[in-house]
């Protein structure tokens, strides 16, 4: 299942929409226009489908604003279809460009395409258990509400997040961040995911469980 946001200014197409991917096991999410908040709540979507002409703010311009801040796929749908403007929607970073009228098993399609490609290691943000990873500021922030972490726990974390569900061994943990030739000591990953937890947890947010005998994984 994806996350998917998709914005078009007729209804009646987002209804289409929506119908068909939910059929998919996707989790879609219907919006008329581009409003000011939304460049604040971007992070949980694993693909957008945007139309280029709409009220307010455009497609392409939507596009170019977000570009730097997301990584998942972006795909305009749009009756523009001058040779120029695929070139300039792909110009400012969009993944894929789609014409209406466009056919629902095309779209379908297209989107698993991308889905796949998806697995691919993210370089700005990716969003896993509550959890937004800044990997460019190298912050971790549930909501608005920034993680003080410290070098190592934060990149504790971002080893049991990239590898979420996979149980790493406190010995795994020490050699993925220190090295074999680190100078602390294997026993200190436990201090380190203690403090992690605390850190986490006046966030609300609980994310790394202990498996007994074995290790730690990220859920």
């Amino acid at each position: 299942m994806a996350r998917i946001l998709a914005i078009d200014d007729d209804m009646a197409i987002l209804v289409l929409i929506r119908n068909a991917l939910r059929k998919d096991g996707h989790e879609v999410t219907c919006l008329q226009q581009v409003t000011d908040s939304l460049f604040e709540q971007l992070l949980p979507y694993d693909l957008i489908l945007l139309d280029v002409m709409m009220p307010g703010i455009d497609g392409f311009s939507f596009c170019r604003d977000i570009r730097a801040q997301v990584d998942c796929p972006i795909l305009f749908l749009t009756a523009k279809s001058l040779e120029e403007d695929v070139e300039f929607g792909f110009s400012l970073g969009a993944d894929d460009y789609i014409k209406k009228p466009f056919s629902l098993v095309e779209l379908r399609a297209r989107i698993q395409a991308h889905l796949r490609r998806e697995q691919r290691e993210k370089t700005q943000c990716f969003f896993v258990s509550g959890v937004h990873f800044f990997l460019g500021r190298r912050e971790a922030r549930v909501g608005e509400q920034l993680i003080p972490l410290t070098k190592s726990e934060y990149d504790i974390c971002l080893l049991l997040a990239r590898n979420h569900g996979q149980v790493f061994s406190k010995e795994q943990i020490y050699e993925n961040i220190f090295g074999y030739e680190g100078e602390s000591d294997v026993s200190e990953i436990t201090e380190h995911i203690k403090n992690i937890r605390r850190k986490l947890s006046t966030a609300g947010a609980a994310p790394i469980e202990t498996i007994w005998g074995i290790g730690y994984r990220w859920n």
